[in-house]
C-alpha cells in the first residue's frame, strides 16, 4: 500500500518531510504549475546512518512508475541487495504516461530537470549515496537512460538501457558514463536494426549499434569488442551473449547484452502480455544490471 500521508501532512502544515522508512512511498513536488510525483522503495535493511546507492527505473511509454515496480521486479533485488530503488512517473493522459526522451518531438516537459528534482526530493528524506546513482529503464524509459547519460552526466553514475536506443540528435555528456544495454533481436517495437520502412513523423531512434558506437566513442573505449560470450546454457530456447568494449582510461566500458529472438521484454521477466515477444528467464536483468551499477561511481 502506498504511504501519501506524511508528505502530504507535511504539506498542509510547512512542516519538513519525515524520513522514510523501509516499504513504499510516494513523493509529490511541485515544478511550475505542474504537481509531479514519483514511487521510491526503500528497502528492508536500509540503515538511515549509511549512504545508500540508488537505481532509478525509468518506465515504458503507456506504463507509469507504479506499473514498472512489478513488469521489472526491481522492489526484490533492492530488498536483496541495499539500494533504493525509485519509480518516476512521466507525463500525460491518466495512467499511459511517456518521457520527453528526444523521441517524441512534440513532447514539451523537461523530464531531464525532473529527474534532477526528484534526486533532491529524495535526498530529504533519505540518505542518498550521490556518487552511486544509477539509472536503468525500460523503451522509452530506456531513451531516457540515454537523454540522462548526456544531459545529467554530473549525477547519473551508469545507466543500463533495456529495449529502447537513443532518441536525441546529439550526445555531450560532461563525464564519460558507463553503458550496460538489453535487447532482443525481434524487438518489433524498438527494432535492433533500423527501422524498416518509413518512421512516424513524430520519432526519431538510433539502432542499436549506432547507439553502441556513440557511447563507445564518447567513453573512449576500444574500438572493438572483446570476444562474444555466451550468458546461457546450451539447449535454451533464447541463446543471450555478451559484448564487452573495454574501457578506456576512465573506466567507462560499454557492454551490449543481445537476446537471440527475444522481444520487448526485461530478461528475467515473463512479459505481461504475448504481444511484447519472447523473454528468456535464464538471465536476469535486474542480477546484471546491479552487478554492473556496482562496479561504477562517480570520482
Amino acid at each position: 500500500m502506498l504511504n501519501l500521508t506524511p508528505f502530504v501532512l507535511a504539506l498542509m502544515i510547512g512542516a519538513e518531510p519525515e524520513p522514510l522508512g523501509a516499504g513504499d512511498h510516494t513523493r509529490l513536488f511541485k515544478m511550475g504549475e505542474q504537481t509531479r510525483s514519483y514511487l521510491v522503495h526503500v528497502p528492508k535493511k536500509y540503515d538511515p546512518k549509511k549512504p545508500t546507492p540508488v537505481v532509478l527505473a525509468l518506465h515504458g511509454a503507456a506504463m507509469n512508475g507504479p506499473m514498472m515496480a512489478p513488469f521489472s521486479g526491481l522492489s526484490t533485488k533492492s530488498d536483496e541487495e541495499g539500494f533504493i530503488v525509485v519509480y518516476p512517473n512521466g507525463t500525460g493522459a491518466a495512467l499511459f504516461l511517456t518521457w520527453n526522451a528526444g523521441s517524441f518531438r512534440n513532447a514539451k516537459t523537461d523530464d531531464v530537470a525532473y529527474i534532477g528534482k526528484v534526486l533532491d526530493d529524495l535526498g530529504t528524506v533519505a540518505n542518498v549515496d550521490t556518487k552511486r546513482v544509477y539509472a536503468c529503464g525500460m523503451s522509452n524509459g530506456a531513451m531516457m537512460c540515454y537523454r540522462l547519460a548526456a544531459e545529467l552526466s554530473d549525477r547519473i553514475a551508469a545507466i543500463a538501457p533495456v529495449a529502447g536506443t537513443i532518441a536525441i540528435e546529439e550526445s555531450k555528456p560532461k563525464r564519460p558514463v558507463p553503458v550496460l544495454h538489453f535487447h532482443g533481436t525481434k524487438d518489433t517495437f524498438v527494432p535492433f536494426g533500423k527501422p524498416e520502412g518509413k518512421a512516424p513523423s513524430f520519432m526519431k531512434l538510433k539502432s542499436v549499434d549506432d547507439s553502441i558506437q556513440t557511447w563507445v566513442k564518447l567513453n573512449g573505449c576500444e574500438e572493438k569488442p572483446k570476444a562474444t560470450e555466451e550468458l546461457t546454457k546450451e539447449g535454451e530456447e533464447l541463446k543471450v551473449t555478451r559484448k564487452v568494449y573495454p574501457a578506456g582510461k576512465v573506466g567507462a566500458e560499454v557492454i551490449l547484452i543481445t537476446i537471440e529472438g527475444g522481444g520487448h521484454t526485461w530478461p528475467g521477466q515473463k512479459p505481461p502480455a504475448s504481444f511484447m515477444g519472447k523473454s528468456t528467464l535464464a538471465v536476469s536483468a535486474n542480477d546484471l544490471i546491479w552487478e554492473f551499477f556496482k562496479k561504477h561511481s562517480l570520482k
